[in-house]
């Protein structure tokens, strides 16, 4: 029976490439001269550090550019609060979503349900399993999704026939 899987993956190879280039630009750009503003990346979360809110502001704008560029999508980000540490220093931990979190993969499956499409949803785990008996029903269920799903960016993979 043809089957699809959605997931939610930020690819990490340019999640990592952009930080690097982001810290880079930040050690080279005339504004953080002197400052100790810089993101750090460890496990599935980052920490953005600088002298000042409007520095980390700034920070933030930097990574998210180049997030972009490397077509990593920024939803991906969720932003932690603003943490004010010695003198005049704040950070701010950012944490990488991965996975559909449960919330998220019960509205699909209510949505593929309420759609009339002759496919089935499952959750399984933090990914979503579709079957349907045939190709063009399965494809009809991701042009759905794609439309209405926003809250997240979804990959459609392990399409099997």
């Amino acid at each position: 029976m043809p089957s699809f899987d959605i997931v939610s993956e930020a690819d990490m190879v340019e999640l990592r490439n952009a930080l690097d280039q982001t810290n880079k630009e930040i050690g080279t750009r005339f504004d953080f001269k002197g400052s100790s503003a810089n993101v750090e990346h460890k496990d599935k979360e980052l920490t953005a550090w600088a002298d000042s809110d409007f520095q980390l502001e700034q920070v933030r704008t930097v990574l998210t550019g180049k997030l972009a560029k490397r077509n990593v999508d920024v939803r991906f980000l969720d932003l932690g609060k603003l943490e004010k540490i010695s003198g005049d220093k704040v950070k701010q931990v950012i944490k990488i979503k991965q996975g559909i979190e449960s919330d998220l993969a019960k509205k699909i499956v209510k949505h593929i349900k309420d759609s009339k499409l002759k496919v089935q949803a499952s959750i399984q785990g933090d990914t979503v399993r579709v079957t349907g008996a045939k190709r063009d029903d399965l494809q009809a269920a991701i042009a759905l999704l794609r439309k209405d799903i926003t809250e997240q960016p979804l990959a459609f993979n392990n399409f099997r026939d």
